[in-house]
């Protein structure tokens, strides 16, 4: 599995869990505001991190962490993915999958086999102009597929978007969390300026806690469990 970061400990990427996170290359997407922009746009600059040193350190603090969080990039652009979890797995560590949800096909499988144990997946806008918020030609009818494999895998999960001031309107927000009406679990998360892939948007100045908080109680009229999240 090629991988391309490695975080030893997280206390901050699964709730109620202690992980590693790993960092895989490439991404389908090409989201104006993404902050991983290496990882999408030119992976080969970053440096490989050999998945040894994964599982090293899983056998040295296996009494300490509870699983690996597997983001990228897009993680289920890599043919690896599925043994590389059942590894994680077969070490009795919990797997964790972020995801954008344009391969409902693996997300299936994954699900299937029973490889995951929780799901994070961003839903980033309305599905009728959903290319505008990944910078690319999108079918939205696999993001619907992903998000209702998800709602029905029986495993945990969250959705979550990043709040981008100048896309992010009021009613383009609404619209996009009545799409996931009844989740179990939803995320709003702070935009953060300075890195965007579209550099016109590190302008933007990041949300208030009260303007967050506004955004979690649009949502809480389609989602009970609201959580609003710092700068990601």
């Amino acid at each position: 599995m090629k991988l391309k970061g490695l975080v030893e400990t997280s206390f901050v990427d699964w709730d109620g869990k202690i992980c590693s996170v790993v960092f895989t290359p490439g991404c389908n997407f090409k989201c104006p505001f993404c902050f991983n922009g290496a990882l999408v746009l030119d992976p080969d600059s970053v440096d490989n991190v050999p998945e040894q040193a994964l599982f090293d350190l899983l056998e040295k603090h296996k009494d300490f962490l509870d699983g690996v969080c597997i983001t990228g990039g897009e993680p289920t652009l890599s043919p690896d993915l599925a043994d590389f979890c059942k590894k994680i797995k077969d070490k009795g560590f919990l797997v964790k999958l972020d995801t954008n949800g344009a391969t409902p096909e693996i997300l299936k499988s994954l699900i299937e086999n029973k490889l995951l144990d929780f799901i994070a997946m961003d839903v980033k806008g309305p599905w009728e102009n959903y290319s505008d918020f990944a910078g690319v030609p999108i079918d939205g009818e696999k993001i619907k597929e992903s998000v209702r494999l998800i709602m029905d895998s029986g495993l945990d999960y969250e959705f979550r978007t990043t709040l981008v001031p100048s896309l992010h309107t009021p009613d383009v927000f609404e619209k996009l969390v009545s799409q996931i009406k009844g989740a179990k679990k939803y995320c709003v998360q702070k935009f953060r300026p300075g890195f965007c892939i579209d550099k016109s948007l590190n302008t933007d100045q990041k949300q208030t806690d009260e303007e967050m908080n506004v955004f979690a109680e649009t949502a809480r009229k389609y989602i009970d469990n609201v959580k609003v999240r710092g700068e990601k």
